[in-house]
């Protein structure tokens, strides 16, 4: 970043449906800390290494009376989830390995922060604080150094069934289906099973484009339908600083290139539908990182499924695998069973 002649760091404009959003939130903001609304810290499920940790959260505004032990907010399902305050700018306390940090939220209350910690690998925890809430334990997946293989796995239509992006079905799905009416692809939750079985150590992150007000609905969806625990990927719904509504694609591409550039050791088996876009992306990167691809595992919809995702067929026909660059596996099958079996005629289990 360039410095501009008076020594301060150049501040980017925010775009204009973000200064509106800033503005509505400043005023009603104002209106619940009167009426006794406190912040809450959200934690998510962060990763790293030995020596260092990603760690995230939310810092949002609540009512005291949806607080529960510990500081953590009770279950908020459909709608809901999307009814909430970030608390902007707010610093959070990072405690991770008997070292404190400190990170300030943006203006989505998203803490995203990179933390020297030194943490044997496997799961461990962060401890979260702020001022005028109560402490948080955050899990965090530290990566053996040795760990060669892991999974991404999308999320809608690849290990739940969304039907995205048809916008009504899609907006039912979010907004006021119930959690536990929620269905999981067949065969799926068995697959990541094995995968981890058969590579011990192995990561698996969940890269999707959902925004960060349903992880907790798709964490307790993930472990009710025994899908192996790993950090959520998400991204932030609304304006951002240079546009009207975030990029899905965009989020994606570079979530990946990040994963790449922080486990430049790992190739990843890259898990998707093709009812969105995860065939192109996961192209382009694997175009852009061919050594950090192991294969792409693609779980084909159906006709009906494909109507509904308002897309049409893959090319691949079904149990169909084709090589890529670097010995690259591209592997179709519509379900958990098929991709499996296809896993294991291209010797990546």
């Amino acid at each position: 970043m360039s410095t501009p002649p008076t020594g301060e760091l150049a501040v980017p404009v925010l775009h204009r449906a973000a200064r509106i959003e800033d503005a509505v939130h400043r005023l009603v903001e104002r209106r619940l800390r009167r009426t006794g609304w406190q912040t809450n810290i959200v934690a998510y499920a962060g990763y790293g290494a030995p020596g260092w940790v990603r760690v995230m959260c939310r810092v949002l505004l609540g009512r005291p009376d949806r607080r529960q032990g510990g500081g953590r907010l009770e279950k908020v399902r459909g709608w809901r989830s999307f009814t909430t305050l970030p608390a902007k700018h707010a610093r959070v306390v990072i405690e991770a390995a008997g070292v404190r940090h400190e990170a300030v939220a943006d203006r989505s209350g998203f803490v995203n922060a990179v933390v020297k910690a030194d943490l044997p690998p496997g799961w461990g925890t962060v401890r979260l604080s702020l001022a005028d809430a109560d402490p948080v334990e955050a899990p965090v997946r530290i990566l053996d150094p040795q760990v060669r293989f892991g999974i991404i796995s999308d999320i809608d239509d690849t290990v739940m069934v969304t039907a995205l992006p048809r916008p009504l079905l899609a907006a039912w799905n979010t907004f006021v289906l119930d959690e536990h009416a929620r269905a999981a692809v067949p065969g799926m939750a068995v697959l990541y099973e094995r995968l981890v079985t058969a590579h011990p150590g192995a990561p698996v992150f969940y890269l999707s484009t959902g925004a960060w007000n349903v992880a907790p609905t798709l964490t307790r969806f993930l472990s009710r339908h025994l899908y192996p625990a790993g950090p959520l990927l998400l991204t932030d719904w609304g304006p951002t600083h240079d546009r009207w509504f975030r990029s899905g694609m965009e989020h994606k591409r570079a979530t990946l290139a990040r994963l790449a550039s922080e486990f430049p050791d790992v190739r990843w088996l890259l898990v998707g539908d093709d009812g969105q876009h995860d065939q192109e992306i996961y192209r382009e990167f694997a175009a852009a990182h061919p050594a950090n691809v192991a294969g792409v595992a693609i779980r084909r919809l159906s006709p009906a499924q494909s109507v509904l995702a308002g897309t049409l067929p893959a090319p691949l026909a079904e149990h169909e695998s084709s090589s890529g660059p670097v010995g690259q596996k591209w592997l179709s099958a519509p379900d958990g069973a098929g991709l499996w079996k296809l896993l294991r005629q291209a010797d990546l289990v």
